[in-house]
């Protein structure tokens, strides 16, 4: 029921003692205030890091090589370990159950890319079909490259929109027009977008047997990359990336003759990688969640220490109030009602100003490995009322030792 004399002696009570209620106000919003901010940047970290991954698949592997660094087999280092397609067709048929896609790589170099009367400098690629799917392009026009296109060797091209934007200006609809690399005529088939964004997007891509053909390339072949058949759950994807990897790289290495401890091939699995990175940001969560409630429980300690002192400056008001029938719950609820509405107050002001400040601030977060920090508001406004409750407890302990007290103990106090 609400009593308004009750309440009239809360706000008289904080109106005698302004900065005491401040300052306990103060580190209980303080620490709601932290705690939130810590939560919204902990999910900014986990949003940048998934982030970073969205720009491939992240049950990818890439394959690469360089020179070799040991002697092996007689055979001296510094030589230079070129991949062919046989190693790709191997692969591909060796570890066929383990593949859900698979592109080789061949890089152009040393290309004049034209535009009727425009030129630009763009990477060029040789690849697969499948090459779309490991790279997480998306089709914004057109097709990407199919089989029919590495079996005749066709001169196509797929370009991407910043391509498309910077070359061809002035074109609404590239589709079945032609760029012209190194002098010979390339039809544009498809214009791509990459989750990347514009830095993925600085390639244009071209059959990898064309490429092999057209560029003197041969048989050889720069990089390979996969993506590897997910399991039930991600550690299950995980080992099942590492068990790949691992049989990749011993076949590439007995192949090629290079030592198992040799840097010169290289085999890279994102879903290792993004493992790690998933659990460094659990750990820092969870570090943040444990310096938020070490904040607010020294809050709620502040709590409790201003109500020893409330209970200790009224100790003659309480006697007073037990000699003139006051019952022992109703002095309780008395202090219970100003510990629990100080720290309800200045718990939900903390809780809007850090979420009001996440809601402006967060959005224009784009820094490396932070994205829009945000928080579950269901989340922090649990917490609040866990505060709230541990504020009552906080001062139910002073009240229930007020109510103890005896009338006439407290009316000797001085």
């Amino acid at each position: 029921m609400f009593d308004i004399d009750r309440w009239q002696e809360i706000f008289d009570t904080i109106r005698k003692n302004k900065l005491r209620t401040f300052l306990t106000g103060l580190s209980v919003a303080s620490g709601i205030f932290i705690l939130v901010i810590l939560l919204g940047f902990g999910q900014g970290f986990q949003n940048g890091i998934r982030k970073e991954f969205e720009a491939d698949a992240t049950n990818r592997v890439w394959v690469w090589t360089q020179s070799t660094t040991k002697e092996h087999n007689g055979l001296n280092p510094g030589r230079r370990i070129q991949l062919d397609n046989s190693n790709f067709e191997h692969s591909n048929e060796a570890f066929a159950d383990a593949i859900e896609f698979k592109s080789s790589i061949f890089r152009v170099r040393g290309v004049t890319i034209n535009y009727k009367k425009e030129s630009g400098s763009y990477g060029i690629q040789g690849v697969g079909p499948d090459y779309q799917k490991i790279e997480n392009m998306k089709m914004v026009s057109g097709r990407f490259l199919n089989q029919i296109d590495l079996d005749d060797l066709n001169k196509v091209v797929v370009i991407s929109k910043k391509i498309k934007r910077e070359l061809m200006k002035k074109v609404e609809d590239p589709l079945d027009e032609y760029l012209q690399l190194s002098g010979i005529n390339y039809k544009i088939v498809g214009v791509y977008a990459d989750e990347g964004g514009e830095r993925e997007e600085n390639r244009m891509y071209i059959p990898i047997t064309t490429a092999q053909g057209v560029f003197n390339g041969q048989n050889k072949v720069a990089n390979m990359s996969f993506t590897i058949n997910r399991a039930e759950t991600f550690d299950e994807s995980v080992f099942a990336s590492m068990q790949f990897t691992k049989k990749l790289k011993k076949y590439l290495q007995k192949v090629h003759q290079v030592a198992p401890d040799d840097s010169a091939i290289g085999v890279y699995s994102a879903q290792e990688e993004a493992k790690r990175y998933y659990t460094l940001t659990s750990n820092i969560a969870a570090f943040f969640w444990f310096v938020g409630i070490c904040t607010i429980i020294a809050g709620i300690v502040g709590v409790s220490n201003i109500m020893l002192i409330i209970v200790k400056d009224r100790t003659r008001e309480i006697g007073i109030r037990k000699a003139l029938g006051a019952k022992p719950w109703s002095i309780i609820g008395m202090i219970l009602h100003e510990a629990v509405f100080v720290t309800a107050v200045s718990g939900f002001s903390g809780l809007i100003f850090s979420m009001g400040l996440l809601e402006i601030v967060g959005p224009n977060v784009e820094v490396d490995y932070i994205s829009n920090p945000t928080v579950n508001f269901s989340i922090a406004m649990t917490m609040v009322i866990l505060l709230i409750v541990a504020g009552a407890l906080a001062g139910f302990f002073p009240a229930w030792r007020a109510a103890k007290i005896q009338p006439i103990e407290a009316l000797r106090d001085e």
